[in-house]
């Protein structure tokens, strides 16, 4: 508590230092446009193209000119594809791999990185293992490649940032979102938004699912409320502050194993867990989080946010591993475990932007801080059959896992503290633009295993660059090209627990490299095209003149070609189309695998689509494809995932502007499919046919 003290102190002196420098009439000026500008709720359509930026460089910035890829999931593409969590939206977003998450979590592969640490909230660290809902979303936003400078270490393929839904002084809202699908799973939202004065509005989102999908046994529920205040305390100051609470209990469910290479065909609604209730995940997180924004003048803004989070985490599972026997005879064999974790995150940013000018040259400057503490308990208990660590079953449809009992296996305590400084500026000379900057992250680790005793620390000390520049013929065209890095310490992206080997060694390292050219063909409709080669180095690698012994010899590398069209082609016709060329290898032998072996879970391509139009003023239709090349599993490069295409579709009818039916269809031509996996023998089957009639009401 003391260092978590001194850090958040650092945090406000820090802040306080900053806003100390600023001249005392610059408060008496007019306040920025885009303090008050994020969030309207007018229940009006908005285009499937973003316009803000300002995530990816914590400053206004349009997004045709940030050097860097970012695909955005706008509020309209969300409610036409009627997405209800965060994996069934990022599907939709080349370059993004969905791993299973051992059927409990969010995980993703991005630019050939695995991850289920680089989720953000607003631009704070979101980092437990869980999965995310959207119903208190107002877009999501993929930025691709890595960039500590603006999110401190991790995120080496790049991060995930969901935009909160706010509360709006100006207007009201009363919202309702009814759904049921054909596997008879079920939702229901509210979304209201009222003014409570002319000052402060509270709106309050929720959601109750009813879980169920095409597999055995599986079901689950979700619950979720999110109520958010925005005060206006005056005319240069902006208070929002939220709380959300999710509570997640739903089915273990781990797919199935392989055969010969390729996923176990005819048992793809086959549960390979255990039916009495032991395969079940339980989550619970409470965050909450309070930001201040304020305008000193038209150049000279200051933003102040805290976040704290706590998140309960259980899950047990019974899962396959490998098939055997005679062909007449075949075989699987079934292990299991259970784990929880506890966690709890203090999170402070402040920042400061200032626009000036030297000479012909325009400045925007960022200078930032940022503490997290973080403190957490995980523990796991290993399934035992008769003393046996699996047991083998002849395969069937389904299966009565013999007694078993529970062994400990390892417990831990971790203590995080991270301080956080950067400094960032673009400069605009007209035709050319540059973006630099430069952060510094201490990063404190502390663990205990309290099965062996060892108490281990490491403290870690990096500076990241980033540097971009940006060439404007016109104003609606950008060709860029850009550097940035990241790090993550060498004790995996949870940071449960320290081994005497991982204590001691330095970070990996991720360097990107893109160049790239994003053209607004109308205000309405972005094309955007990117390559880039991101290189990690610094992975753990056998020694080969010392047997037993690592060293950080390890390296891996991600090439690839982007393109995406989104937003409004006509006045009718909406479209977001993307397209990702990946080849992603091991160029140095790791721990893991030698050099030469392909990443896993990165497609060698990438196809998205999905477009709406508006046929009268009632009636409209949708239609989606998804594409992805074979991939495999894991690095073992033993099991690949064959290549798949999937169609989508919709039809929405307007009965007034207050009422609409909608009517969406996943996999409109049955196809089967295999779209992710956890490990060579715990493989996902895709959906069939599955229609999901909504019913939404706004006014």
């Amino acid at each position: 508590m003391i260092r978590s003290a001194i850090r958040f102190r650092a945090i406000i002196l820090a802040g306080s230092a900053l806003v100390a420098a600023i001249p005392a009439h610059a408060a008496d000026e007019t306040q920025r446009d885009y303090l008050g500008s994020e969030i309207i709720v007018t229940g009006q359509r908005d285009s499937y193209a973003a316009e803000d930026g300002s995530t990816a460089t914590k400053t206004p910035t349009p997004l045709i000119n940030v050097p860097q890829a970012v695909t955005v999931i706008t509020s309209d593409q969300i409610e036409d594809q009627a997405l209800r969590n965060l994996n069934d939206a990022l599907r939709f977003v080349t370059g993004v791999s969905l791993g299973t998450g051992e059927g409990h979590r969010d995980q993703i592969v991005l630019r050939g990185q695995s991850t289920t640490a680089d989720f953000y909230i607003d631009g704070l660290r979101d980092d437990s293992q869980y999965y995310r809902p959207l119903y208190n979303v107002e877009r999501i936003e993929v930025l691709k490649g890595a960039n500590a400078l603006i999110f401190g270490r991790g995120a080496g393929g790049g991060a995930i940032n969901r935009v909160m839904k706010t509360a709006d002084t100006m207007s009201s809202l009363v919202g309702a979102d009814f759904s049921v699908d054909s596997f008879g799973g079920f939702s229901g939202a509210v979304d209201l938004n009222q003014p409570l004065t002319d000052n402060v509005a509270l709106r309050v989102t929720g959601t109750y699912e009813e879980l169920n999908n095409h597999r055995n046994f599986y079901d689950g529920r979700f619950f979720g409320i999110s109520p958010t205040l925005t005060a206006e305390l005056g005319p240069n100051t902006r208070l929002t502050a939220s709380y959300t609470y999710d509570d997640d209990r739903r089915v273990v469910d781990r797919g199935i194993p392989s055969e010969n290479g390729a996923p176990l065909r005819g048992f793809d609604k086959v549960f390979f867990g255990d039916t009495r209730g032991y395969n079940i995940s339980t989550n619970q997180a409470h965050i909450a989080r309070a930001r201040i924004d304020h305008a000193f003048s038209e150049a000279l803004s200051f933003n102040a946010s805290v976040q704290f989070a706590d998140y309960d985490k259980f899950y047990g599972n019974i899962l396959p591993g490998a098939l055997g026997g005679p062909a007449n005879a075949r075989t699987v064999t079934l292990s299991g475990y259970e784990s929880g974790t506890t966690r709890q995150n203090l999170i402070g940013q402040a920042n400061l932007v200032a626009e000036f000018a030297t000479g012909p040259a325009r400045h925007t400057l960022l200078l930032g801080a940022e503490a997290m503490d973080q403190d957490s308990t995980a523990i796991r208990n290993d399934v035992s059959f008769g003393g046996a660590g699996s047991v083998t079953l002849p395969l069937a449809n389904s299966f009565t896992i013999p007694a078993f009992t529970i062994v400990p296996n390892s417990q831990s305590e971790s203590s995080l503290n991270t301080l956080s400084f950067y400094v960032q500026d673009q400069i605009d000379f007209g035709l050319v633009q540059l973006v630099a900057g430069l952060r510094y992250d201490r990063f404190d680790l502390e663990t205990l295993n309290i099965r062996n005793g060892f108490a281990g620390e490491r403290v870690d000390e990096k500076w990241s660059p980033r540097l971009g520049v940006i060439v404007k013929p016109t104003e609606a065209l950008s060709l860029y090209a850009s550097y940035a890095t990241s790090f993550l310490p060498q004790s995996g992206d949870q940071f449960t627990v320290l081994s005497a080997v991982s204590e001691t060694l330095v970070p990996e390292k991720f360097e990107n490299w893109e160049a790239g050219v994003k053209y607004a063909i109308t205000p309405e409709l972005v094309a955007t095209a990117a390559v880039f080669q991101l290189d990690r180095t610094n992975t753990q690698s056998p020694d080969p003149a010392n047997p037993g012994q690592i060293i950080l010899t390890g390296a891996t590398r991600t090439k690839g070609i982007e393109l995406s069209l989104a937003g409004e082609v006509t006045d009718d016709l909406q479209v977001t189309l993307g397209y990702t060329l990946l080849d992603g290898k091991i160029t140095r032998t790791t721990s893991s695998a030698p050099a030469g072996r392909e990443l896993q879970q990165v497609p060698g391509h990438q196809v998205s689509a999905w477009a709406r139009y508006q046929l009268t003023r009632q009636f409209g239709i949708g239609a989606g494809l998804i594409h992805q090349s074979s991939q495999f599993t894991t690095l073992t490069n033993a099991v690949e995932l064959p290549s798949y295409a999937r169609v989508d579709a919709a039809l929405y009818y307007d009965v007034s502007p207050e009422l609409t039916f909608q009517l969406n269809v996943e996999n409109l031509f049955d196809a089967t499919y295999y779209p992710s996996s956890h490990n060579d023998n715990n493989i996902q089957p895709g959906e069939p046919f599955n229609a999901t009639l909504s019913a939404r009401i706004k006014f």
